[in-house]
């Protein structure tokens, strides 16, 4: 049974948008991915600004299943399921040669002082991401297992901006040094293992 035309132009949203960003993903060219014609995009969408918006929640249930698949792993202690997300984040980005980021991190820079309603959703984005970070983190501190200095939420926003920065380098480098650089750095500082 074939995918709805709605389903189709969303996922060539997803893969378009990647590509060309916000802006120079046109809706001519989102259909033209999708197969579909110019119509369907208004029949099922407000506006780009509403059609990139669906693309985003898309996008952040996949970064979902990475944090709940690195996190939720109880074989590993709370500092090692930080480490596994960021080395499942790099083996995805690895996948596409390095010339693909984070659509958060990229829809952040690109639209957030043009449109109010993708800003407010990607403030409410990096609240719900940074929760479960937090948790791990408040659960290898209450382990002894790193320092207890920050507060958690605070330590989890850090790793979060800061890996955006490291994954927004690797685009430019086109290469894995600045996650690799980023991941040693920060494990051996800010979540270094207490002896």
């Amino acid at each position: 049974m074939r995918t709805s035309l709605r389903e189709d132009i969303l996922n060539a949203g997803l893969k378009v948008m990647f590509q060309a960003g916000y802006q120079g993903a046109t809706v001519r060219d989102i259909c033209a991915e999708a197969g579909a014609p110019h119509g369907s995009f208004t029949n099922h969408f407000r506006s780009k600004e509403e059609f990139a918006k669906e693309v985003l929640d898309r996008y952040f249930e996949n970064v979902k299943i990475a944090v709940r698949s690195a996190l939720d792993d109880k074989t590993l202690t709370p500092r090692q399921r930080l480490h596994r997300y960021l080395e499942i984040i790099s083996g995805r980005l690895a996948g596409d040669k390095w010339n693909r980021g984070c659509l958060i991190g990229d829809f952040s820079i690109e639209t957030a002082s043009q449109s109010k309603l993708l800003r407010h959703r990607l403030e409410a984005i990096f609240e719900e991401w940074r929760a479960p970070f937090a948790a791990c983190i408040a659960e290898a501190q209450d382990l002894g297992e790193i320092d207890s200095t920050f507060d958690p939420m605070d330590l989890a926003e850090f790793l979060l901006s800061s890996w955006e920065g490291a994954i927004l380098r690797m685009k430019v480098e086109r290469g894995p040094a600045p996650l690799d650089r980023f991941r040693k750095i920060v494990f051996e500082t800010v979540f270094k293992e207490k002896k």
